[in-house]
């Protein structure tokens, strides 16, 4: 059988210029080439792109849930994509397999909707935050999990089908978490595979300035799109209280609970709970819906 046909999308707000042309270097430098190439200018104009690759220009930033949409849209246009890539654009990939080893576990489980990378700086250190487990343990231990990362994963174009693209109105943050649980409650397996490694330097998410009012809106917004009525208030419990023991900071402290009430208060698309199969799957998996 042909390998999978990947498409790749990639999301930049014109900062990064060289950091972009350096990913796309290591996206051309793959051996098994990418049928496309989209890269997003999300609420920005685009510098030079190597031959081959399409370019958007959005007149407004629509955050990485509206972005990515509009990618994947393209990419769908464009025909001749089973997968599609995302990556950030400040991320490189080191080794000329990627792309072949996706297909290849894509193709061996025709059931698997997500394969979420290995994040890793220079160092080859992989951040607490950027293992998809509760439990961390090594980072280079793989297998299935629940959710995945936004900075680099391949998504199935068939379960993209099913279950729809990204939370336009989540704008950013938690957006994996909603793909997640919806590809889970429609039987898509994921799969952390840290073979598949993308560089990416050492940051911080409360670098972004609406990071603990998104985070906070949006976890409201997970519940009250996805848990049956029984979690909603565990979840939401847990998390409130682990985010008033670890906090550091009053003003974010302040701005949680603004996005808090926010998410309470606001629509938030379609309710669809989650069977309690997909709990009980989730729990099994090692993380329940309701940390």
């Amino acid at each position: 059988m042909p390998p999978l046909r990947v498409g790749v999308a990639i999301l930049t707000m014109g900062n990064r210029p060289a950091e972009l042309r350096a990913l796309l270097d290591s996206v051309a430098k793959q051996d098994l080439a990418p049928a496309h190439v989209v890269v997003v200018g999300n609420g920005s104009p685009l510098p030079p792109l190597p031959h081959g690759a399409v370019g958007i220009e959005l007149s407004e930033n629509l955050g990485v849930s509206g972005g990515r949409n509009v990618a994947l849209d393209e990419l769908r246009k464009l025909g001749d994509v089973d997968l599609v890539v995302d990556l950030d654009d400040d991320g490189l990939l080191i080794s000329p397999d990627v792309f072949r080893r996706l297909a290849e576990l894509h193709a061996a489980d025709p059931q698997l909707g997500i394969v979420s990378f290995r994040i890793a700086d220079e160092r080859g250190r992989t951040q607490r935050r950027h293992v998809p487990r509760l439990r961390v343990g090594d980072p280079a231990r793989g297998g299935l999990v629940t959710t995945f990362l936004g900075g680099g994963h391949s998504l199935s174009l068939p379960m993209l089908d099913r279950i729809g693209g990204w939370p336009d109105d989540f704008f950013y943050a938690h957006e994996e978490t909603d793909l997640a649980w919806r590809a889970l409650d429609d039987g898509w397996h994921i799969r952390y595979a840290p073979e598949l490694v993308l560089q990416h330097p050492y940051t911080s998410p409360t670098r972004h300035a609406v990071y603990h009012r998104m985070v906070a809106r949006n976890r409201v917004w997970l519940a009250k799109r996805h848990l049956p009525a029984l979690l909603v208030p565990v979840y939401l419990g847990v998390w409130a209280a682990l985010t008033a023991v670890r906090s550091r900071s009053a003003a974010g402290l302040r701005a949680w609970a603004a996005g808090f009430t926010e998410g309470v208060r606001t629509p938030c698309g379609p309710r669809r709970p989650m069977r309690w199969r997909t709990v009980w799957r989730m729990t099994r998996l090692g993380r329940p819906p309701i940390i």
